[in-house]
């Protein structure tokens, strides 16, 4: 039988939650706002699958540049480019450093 090749194959372990990190996800994650040029950190939530960015960008930092409906344009810079991901907020974290 062939092996599954979705876009979240190989993801068991990099996305599963702890057990007391289950369950709803808090409000204050939803409704943080991120101004244009501030640097954030792309933390994908498992249980929200839509606005989710691609595994090989979990963990990664990045700039905002801009808004598109209720997701942010993040710049991320991989290798020698910059990538501009589409990410909803539920997957992102202000970046403390």
């Amino acid at each position: 039988m062939p092996k599954s090749s979705g876009p979240l194959h190989k993801t068991g372990r990099l996305l599963r939650k702890k057990p007391r990190e289950r369950g709803k996800l808090g409000l204050s994650r939803l409704l943080r706002q991120y101004e244009p040029g501030s640097k954030v950190v792309i933390k994908i939530e498992p249980s929200v699958h839509g606005g989710m960015p691609h595994r090989r960008y979990h963990g990664r930092v990045g700039e905002v540049v801009g808004r598109r409906g209720k997701a942010y344009i993040v710049s991320v810079r991989v290798g020698r480019s910059n990538k501009t991901l589409i990410v909803r907020p539920e997957h992102l974290m202000p970046h403390t450093g």
